[in-house]
């Protein structure tokens, strides 16, 4: 099973009102470079996620170097804004993983962008570094909203944007649309979602809005500035973006993930399969199979524990995969099929989780057809309600 590589810039223009990602405000080339500097040492330092002992042994500074032994065939630069690093920056950060791990020919290489954060010259070099797939963040077609989310762009940017991408040879293009904003209409979404199929991306992801505490825009709904999303409302969006993608040609493999067939997201689809990730940059979690890490949220903290250790892993725990497959496949259109989990866990999935599974088909929130268990349409709506079942 070949691992995946997750690499973190947290660096943005500006900080969006809905967002609560680990992010900072671009301030200097200095400070970028200094974690660029950072983020390449903790790829080549750092050891192998694994164990706790491994853990321990990074955060007490006796690093081990040298290649590891994983076969990686996705690496995803995420953000923040990935592509307000210049192509050299990107380059020596790709060098750094290639040493350190057997990268696959072929492998998926992602770059999150944000419209308006590139030119044709840097799209050209990033594609020629090997960066074969582009993300970016279009979020909504209409600049009312935009304003509202704060993001630091327009519609003809995103436009713009897209076209700059095709022109630089990317085949493989992704971009996010969210859906239940305030004040956002059904014809609203609709338009949206007419605009995106018309361009013909490879692949899309829809999602709806949530507001996470400590936002800006949080603080806007709770100060009465802000209508609340109106949760049925989001129902219906939900329901005609499902249509509309099915009728464009596109396959739902995930709740919130659409693509033209065979561009699923090859990284992503790691984390809903339980695969191996190695994750490296401020906040960044790894995952093993059995154990979860993660590195320090603080910025300037996270710099300055890999400049003086070579590590800023913080958080490290215990998962309990048997339950963590389930929930996490349920995420996929594919579901969780039941002689796969009894393969790999020695035990019949719906003798030991009865309990949990009788409420939620009696809800008509999941369905067993054919020896695979998944979501129904109506289970995708309330998803949260199926997961807390096995957390």
């Amino acid at each position: 099973m070949s691992a995946g590589v997750y690499l973190h810039i947290p660096y943005c223009k500006s900080r969006c009102s809905y967002c609560d990602f680990a992010t900072d405000v671009w301030r200097s080339e200095e400070s970028v470079e200094r974690y660029v500097n950072a983020l390449c040492l903790e790829i080549e330092g750092g050891n192998a996620i694994g164990s706790e002992g491994a853990s321990r042994q990074r955060l007490q500074g006796t690093l081990p170097t040298g290649r590891v032994s994983a076969c990686v065939d996705t690496i995803y630069f995420g953000g923040g804004t990935p592509s307000l690093l210049e192509a050299k920056q990107v380059e020596r950060i790709l060098e750094a993983v290639y040493r350190k791990f057997s990268v696959i020919d072929g492998s998926e290489i992602t770059m999150e962008m944000n419209p308006a954060t590139v030119t044709a010259e840097t799209l050209r070099e990033y594609r020629s570094l090997g960066v074969n797939r582009a993300s970016f963040g279009v979020q909504t077609f209409n600049d009312r909203d935009l304003k509202l989310l704060a993001r630091g762009h327009d519609a003809d940017d995103a436009r713009q944007t897209f076209k700059l991408l095709r022109d630089a040879g990317f085949e493989n293009i992704s971009f996010d649309l969210i859906a239940g904003l305030p004040e956002q209409t059904l014809e609203d979404w609709k338009r949206n979602l007419d605009e995106a199929v018309a361009m013909e991306p490879e692949h899309l992801s829809l999602y709806l809005l949530e507001i996470h505490e400590g936002t800006p825009l949080a603080d806007q709904v709770r100060s009465g500035r802000r209508p609340l999303p109106d949760e049925q409302l989001a129902a219906e969006m939900y329901e005609q973006m499902i249509d509309r993608l099915a009728t464009a040609g596109y396959s739902q493999y995930e709740i919130s993930n659409f693509c033209k067939p065979g561009f699923e997201s090859r990284h992503n689809t790691k984390y809903w399969r339980l695969e191996p990730v190695y994750g490296f940059g401020v906040s960044a979690h790894s995952f093993d199979g059995y154990h979860r890490y993660a590195n320090e949220r603080n910025t300037a903290k996270y710099v300055s524990m890999v400049e003086n250790i070579g590590s800023a892993e913080v958080f490290w725990e215990d998962i309990h995969p048997a339950s963590e497959f389930i929930f996490l496949g349920l995420r996929l259109n594919r579901g969780v099929d039941f002689e796969e989990y009894k393969q790999k866990f020695g035990h019949d999935l719906t003798e030991r989780y009865a309990s949990e599974l009788h409420p939620l088909k009696a809800k008509e929130l999941i369905e067993n057809s054919g020896g695979v268990l998944r979501l129904t349409r109506k289970g995708m709506l309330f998803s949260n309600e199926v997961f807390e079942m096995f957390v």
